[in-house]
């Protein structure tokens, strides 16, 4: 029989060093959205890094979502990118919601070529967010896209399908959309919060 062994006088003779989490810096990316900044661990957006949000029909608020984000980078006068978006925007809402057209691209893409379009833009280094709405995408692909984001500097935003929530995904972040509310699924740095969020 094992004899139990009490980790404290390890520890206060200092022959174990006990490891403490760093935290986290502040993002200086907040979402606009307070309730969705306290539930983050760095109160934000994880910057250059890819952001997915799963939907199960589009028009739950998706854009609503990112729209404070665009809109102060388009003041700043920050370029700002959607690739294969669904919908053309509609340029009153858009300018309603505070976004300088001037600084956003619309770049239409065939489905095999949106992920390549979006890691491009992503990686160029001249863009502070690009959206994209592939079709399709694996991890390696989700995975390019992150890697991108890192290297450019930018914000990755993807929207997907709902199913794609059973799959394993390299974002830095995952949230699904749900009418009225949304769910952190993931998010690096910290446990997902297990309640959902409110989305107004």
């Amino acid at each position: 029989m094992s004899a139990a062994i009490s980790l404290q006088p390890l520890l206060d003779g200092r022959r174990l060093w006990r490891g403490q989490p760093a935290p986290r810096p502040a993002s200086n990316e907040p979402t606009g959205h307070a309730a969705l900044d306290a539930a983050l661990p760095t109160g934000g957006w994880p910057e250059d890094a890819l952001t997915e949000v799963l939907l199960p029909a589009d028009g739950l608020g998706e854009l609503r979502l990112v729209l404070p984000t665009l809109a102060r980078h388009t003041q700043a006068g920050r370029d700002i990118a959607l690739v294969a978006p669904p919908y053309l925007p509609f340029p009153t809402a858009w300018m309603a919601a505070g976004i300088d057209m001037r600084h956003l691209h619309v770049i239409e893409a065939e489905a095999k070529q949106a992920l390549w379009a979006a890691e491009q833009c992503l990686r160029a280094g001249c863009l502070s967010a690009v959206l994209c709405w592939p079709r399709s995408a694996d991890d390696k692909a989700l995975r390019r896209l992150q890697v991108a984001a890192e290297t450019g500097h930018a914000l990755g935003f993807v929207f997907r399908d709902q199913r794609a929530a059973l799959n394993a995904s390299p974002a830095a972040l995952r949230l699904q959309v749900e009418p009225g509310q949304l769910r952190v699924l993931k998010c690096r740095g910290s446990l997902a919060p297990a309640r959902p969020i409110p989305l107004h």
